[in-house]
């Protein structure tokens, strides 16, 4: 295959896709095969950028070694099998669901049971330490702006949304997304190296109640 790639500073490459599922099964393909000068594969959207060792190649040359070793791959058979999480939101824990069911035209029941029926790709993560950039919202809840000021601080847990997207805040940031809700779940923890979300997978929310939210909160999640 050829691939549209370009050097990423002096020990990566970034490699231009064309589409979000070209661009996953390329990431699944450098991942299997497991080179041993790789240190990292990120997806992004429609975008992979390969991390290198510096020394495993000649300095004359070094990307274009990498570039070579990409397109040997056969990523059209490298497709993994995504791994599907389901996170509780509690939906009355909200800020902007008014502003969200105005400017869809829905009512907020509906707004949360058209969030809820979907399924949705980690397209990409960023941000702050584990944020799923989660993809895409259903026709008749995408378009909302996000805020015209953001705010100072969104607490851990909080489910934005805004355009095509929808995200949870992982860590408390300022942010200026809408928040039409918040899990109880941990999805981070530095300290522990845990990172459950991974590109590739896919997401489904389920609402729960205050009350619910209240048992689990802290608790982890579980991959299904």
């Amino acid at each position: 295959m050829t691939l549209n790639a370009v050097p990423l500073g002096e020990t990566a490459v970034l490699v231009a896709c064309a589409d979000e599922t070209a661009a996953a099964n390329l990431a699944q393909a450098a991942r299997l095969r497991a080179w041993p000068w790789l240190i990292d594969v990120v997806q992004a959207y429609a975008s992979v950028a390969v991390f290198f060792e510096r020394d495993a190649f000649p300095a004359s040359n070094r990307h274009g070694c990498v570039i070579a070793e990409l397109t040997a791959l056969d990523a059209k058979n490298a497709q993994a099998t995504p791994r599907h999480h389901v996170i509780p939101v509690c939906y009355e824990k909200n800020l902007d669901l008014d502003r969200v069911a105005q400017h869809t035209g829905l009512d907020a029941d509906a707004v949360i049971r058209s969030h809820t029926s979907t399924t949705y790709t980690v397209y990409a993560i960023g941000f702050c330490p584990g944020f799923p950039y989660l993809g895409y919202l259903p026709p008749e809840l995408s378009g909302v702006p996000r805020l015209a000021t953001p705010r100072v601080r969104v607490v851990a847990g909080s489910v934005g949304m805004t355009g095509r997207q929808t995200g949870i805040y992982t860590e408390p940031r300022p942010g200026g997304w809408n928040i039409i809700g918040q899990t109880p779940l941990e999805l981070v923890n530095v300290e522990d190296d845990y990172f459950p979300l991974e590109t590739g997978d896919t997401v489904s929310f389920q609402r729960i109640d205050e009350r619910e939210f209240e048992r689990l909160k802290g608790e982890r999640l579980i991959a299904s």
